[in-house]
């Protein structure tokens, strides 16, 4: 760059940049600032974006401006459109053009620099083939997860060791071409065979995840787009980009972990023990001789209006419901009686990191009311009233009683051991684990039947009488 005034205002204003990103996401770790941490890095990317555009020789903003403008418009669309219940969707496909983005960046760096030289320098030679294989990997993956989310892209290639073997294979061929294309020659027919490639990948690398790890995939994809974009930071020589990518693909390693210990689980396991594939016949208890007791709203108001200490657990048909008001709507009126109430929110419940703790946020629901499990299943025997809302997995006694169990080893909340247990669900259908839940036939647990809003506002009204 030539010396200007610039020289000094651009690297301060990268600066300015990272530290912005930093504070918003240190903002997002509580949810009474996280709108504040959001409003933070959206500022802190801005000041990025003016500040390249300022520091880069721009011969037409033709078409920077048309893809402001077309992007600022459908993330307005998005935002205001999406429901909350498809938000682990967007958040795919977010990752999915994040790291399509990052991939044409490196193309286009490749084919300018196939013009000038025969062998790619090694510096930026890593540099293209990083962003071009994540970003592929990346943008292909994201999409498989979108479908699997969606609900059209089956797990059916799951339990074949063809699909994973290929994988193995693929990842190294295309390893192979990356190194082969950086340390000897610039071949355009073996560049578009590694994207050909690394898209496969990425599919092959999703298809096999069941959809009971759909959050820890979520989480990792997100670290990869990071990582893709760090790639093309060091492809334009660009800081920002490098400091942002760097602190996504961190902090998405480091949620992608805590997602893992949360289910008891190593990444590996995750990614290649197809969790969440096997059918079980819904409707039927384990040992096939007991039933379900079903529970009417007035008797789930008397149970929880004169009870002392209520949980509710939020899960995937609370989201689908859309009763987050309604659940809390509940918990005021029995705080109001003098109750006791408390929402003890399980890392993996929903369908990405975070999904129930967002739900609650938007109801306005008190953060000091909120708990993890390690802090209520100690005291569990003295809860009255467990409300289970939408969730199934969490709450399986399986993963505590059986270590053969696909669940087997991860930690649950125990609403088993609550005095009484009100699960509200549609029916008594598996979970995305794919197997039986025992807790729907225990002796302290009651089924209330129906969608979880008109359960809650039924019960709610109930309540109102006592």
């Amino acid at each position: 760059m030539e010396m200007s005034g610039f020289s000094t205002v651009i690297p301060l204003a990268y600066l300015a940049s990272a530290v912005l990103f930093i504070l918003g996401i240190k903002r997002l770790s509580h949810p009474e600032t996280a709108a504040g941490g959001n409003r933070l890095a959206a500022i802190g990317m801005l000041l990025a974006v003016i500040a390249t555009l300022l520091d880069r020789a721009i011969l037409d903003f033709t078409w920077i401006v048309a893809g402001l403008a077309v992007g600022g418009l459908v993330g307005v669309v998005m935002a205001r459109t999406v429901k909350m219940t498809a938000m682990p969707e967007m958040v795919a496909v977010f990752n999915g053009f994040g790291g399509a983005a990052s991939g044409l960046v490196a193309v286009g760096e490749y084919l300018r620099e196939m013009q000038s030289a025969e062998v790619l320098a090694i510096d930026s030679g890593v540099s293209i083939m990083a962003g071009t294989l994540i970003g592929a990997v990346t943008f292909s993956g994201s999409m498989i997860a979108f479908g699997k989310l969606q609900g059209f892209v089956t797990g059916n290639a799951i339990s074949n060791p063809l699909v994973k073997f290929s994988a193995g294979i693929l990842l190294g061929f295309s390893v192979v071409l990356a190194v082969y294309l950086v340390g000897f020659e610039s071949n355009l027919v073996f560049y578009w065979s590694l994207i050909a490639a690394a898209l496969i990948l990425g599919v092959l690398f999703v298809i096999p995840i069941g959809g009971a790890d759909m959050p820890v995939v979520v989480a990792l994809l997100n670290s990869y787009s990071g990582l893709a974009a760090a790639s093309a930071g060091f492809v334009l020589e660009n800081n920002a980009l490098i400091i942002s990518g760097a602190l996504v693909g961190a902090s998405g390693l480091i949620l992608t972990g805590i997602m893992c210990r949360a289910m008891n689980r190593s990444l590996a396991n995750v990614l290649f023990s197809a969790f969440g594939t096997t059918a079980a016949s819904a409707g039927r208890a384990a040992d096939g001789d007991r039933v379900a007791t079903p529970i009417e709203a007035e008797d789930s108001a008397m149970v929880l209006g004169y009870a002392s200490q209520v949980i509710f657990v939020p899960g995937y048909g609370l989201a689908v419901a859309q009763a987050q008001h309604r659940v809390r709507e509940l918990a005021d009126l029995l705080t109001e009686r003098g109750v006791s109430v408390r929402y003890c929110v399980h890392p993996v419940a929903g369908r990405m990191p975070g999904h129930m703790n967002v739900l609650l946020a938007e109801a306005n629901v008190p953060y000091e009311q909120l708990c993890e499990p390690e802090d209520v299943n100690p005291d569990m025997e003295n809860i009255d009233v467990a409300v289970v809302v939408g969730a199934n997995d969490v709450v399986n006694p399986l993963a505590r009683d059986d270590p053969s169990s696909p669940i087997g080893g991860m930690p649950i909340i125990e609403t088993d051991r609550a005095k009484t247990c009100i699960v509200i669900k549609r029916s008594l259908s598996v979970g995305y684990a794919g197997i039986d839940n025992p807790l729907f036939y225990l002796r302290n647990n009651r089924m209330f039947f129906g969608d979880a809003s008109d359960a809650l506002a039924r019960i709610t009204e109930e309540v109102k009488q006592l």
